[in-house]
């Protein structure tokens, strides 16, 4: 890929929201509006931190971000298809194509070895694993660094080399967007420093647009774009180049 043709993809934008409202007990005199019509971009070159006091609406919008829950108006456009009208196949079927998910808790499978825990979104996708898939699945434990410990289960691993899995699994879809919800919250400060610099390296390297969902400032400090949620309004959305210039 051309240097021209490789800027042109950094710049693309693999989710954008317009408009996006959320409410619950809809009709009835409890109805509550949670999201006030967000709009947002976001590209494959951002490295973005999503933050906001508690009750702001941040899980929610996590929620439909990750294509678990549907918005009551306006919509959302994961690779740029319209997703509010979607049925459950259909919805399930874009978020394994467009979306990688971290988590705080790794939700590994503790009877699979590190491998096959990295391969289970193909496997659910695709069935019986196939040589490529296995090979995929090592490598991205290589780039994890856990190549030496690529045949232990999750009880043979400590909590920074769980996350690492985590992370090699949520990569193995190559999706164009990261997801990733407070990864960083059961770890001491220099394994969560490694685990950041890991997001790092698969934003700059793979183009692997990165959104972390977090209450830590210091960890939001560090990343290229800061976007602030208040009482479901994007108050903020500030980018560090931009702030310094």
């Amino acid at each position: 890929m051309s240097e021209g043709n490789s800027e042109m993809r950094r710049d693309e934008e693999v989710l954008r929201l317009a408009g996006l409202r959320k409410s619950y007990n809809v009709g009835l005199p409890t109805e509550i509006e949670v999201l006030h019509g967000l709009d947002l971009s976001i590209r494959r070159r951002d490295f973005a931190s999503l933050i906001g006091p508690s009750g702001s609406g941040k899980s929610t919008l996590l929620n439909l971000l990750g294509l678990l829950d549907s918005p009551t108006a306006g919509d959302l456009y994961p690779l740029g298809r319209a997703t509010r009208k979607l049925d459950d196949e259909a919805r399930t079927a874009l978020r394994a194509e467009a979306l990688g998910f971290v988590f705080q808790f790794h939700h590994l499978i503790p009877a699979f070895s590190a491998p096959e825990n990295v391969m289970m979104p193909l496997l659910v996708s695709k069935g019986r694993p196939s040589q490529d898939t296995l090979e995929r699945a090592r490598g991205l434990l290589k780039q994890v660094k856990l190549e030496s410990f690529a045949d232990r289960k999750p009880g043979e691993l400590m909590g920074g080399q769980q996350q690492r899995v985590a992370i090699a699994r949520a990569l193995i879809t190559r999706p164009p967007l990261l997801l990733a919800d407070e990864p960083t919250g059961n770890l001491d400060t220099k394994t969560a420093g490694g685990v950041f610099e890991l997001f790092r390296h698969f934003n700059r390297e793979y183009g692997c647009a990165v959104l972390i969902v977090t209450h830590d400032p210091r960890l939001s400090e560090t990343c290229d774009r800061t976007i602030q949620l208040v009482d479901g309004t994007i108050v903020s959305d500030v980018s560090r180049a931009a702030a310094a210039s």
